[in-house]
């Protein structure tokens, strides 16, 4: 499996992955509670880059099928685990991804402030990782999705407390609620979108790299209120005209 850097399919590679690693562990290869192997390792059996890696395992994460243990590695969960909370948030509903979403904006801004003042080089470099993967599928008019959600559990990983990442984990990907968009390839297209999108996460890991948390926290919360203006637009536009 060879990463092309040149090409959209960066989306393809990472559901390569994490399907490859989701039969290995219905086929019992990795039984729950066993460690899959390192992230060195598996760019390795895979011929992927970090990012791809990092991404696939993510997917699997926010399904509930693995779960990541701070300094100790990830770990694949009991089938009867994979029921968490968040997990019956209804997508379908407006109102139910902007509740979701003032959530995120009370607990994400004070997560980008800790990590402006503690992440470490490694976890700098993550977040910039992160960026940079959901900018190049931005700018292609790919889904954007499971990217977004990386650079934001990078972030709240940058914290160094591991609370913020495990309440991201629960919710998982309905987080990023235009991911159950039907046409989220063509939301994701739209060039004012693209840039936006761009512009927004850019800000928030520019006041990470500059250490300052009161504008990392500013450009999270604009960020994630940005995502709750449109949503209740929707809402206002769905009304039926009296």
């Amino acid at each position: 499996m060879k990463e092309d850097g040149n090409t959209p399919a960066g989306a393809t590679l990472v559901v390569t992955v994490r399907d490859a690693l989701r039969r290995q562990i219905q086929s019992g290869e990795y039984k729950p509670g066993d460690r899959l192997p390192s992230e060195s390792r598996l760019t390795q059996d895979f011929g992927v880059s970090r990012t791809v890696v990092r991404e696939a395992i993510a997917a699997l994460r926010a399904d509930g099928i693995v779960e990541p243990k701070q300094g100790a590695g990830v770990f694949v969960l009991p089938a009867a685990e994979t029921s968490l909370p968040f997990r019956e948030v209804d997508t379908a509903r407006v109102s139910s991804i902007i509740e979701i979403l003032e959530l995120r904006t009370a607990l994400e801004g004070d997560a980008a402030a800790l990590a402006a003042l503690r992440h470490s080089p490694a976890q700098e470099e993550a977040i910039i990782e992160a960026y940079h993967r959901l900018t190049e599928l931005s700018r292609a008019g790919e889904p954007t999705s499971e990217a977004d959600f990386a650079f934001h559990l990078a972030i709240a990983q940058a914290t160094n407390n591991p609370r913020f990442s495990e309440i991201l984990q629960l919710i998982g990907i309905a987080m990023i609620p235009r991911r159950m968009l039907a046409k989220e390839a063509e939301v994701a297209a739209a060039p004012d979108y693209s840039r936006m999108l761009e512009q927004e996460h850019g800000a928030i890991l520019a006041a990470i790299q500059n250490a300052d948390p009161e504008a990392a926290a500013q450009a999270m919360r604009q960020h994630l209120k940005n995502s709750q203006t449109r949503y209740r637009q929707q809402l206002r536009d769905a009304r039926p005209t009296p």
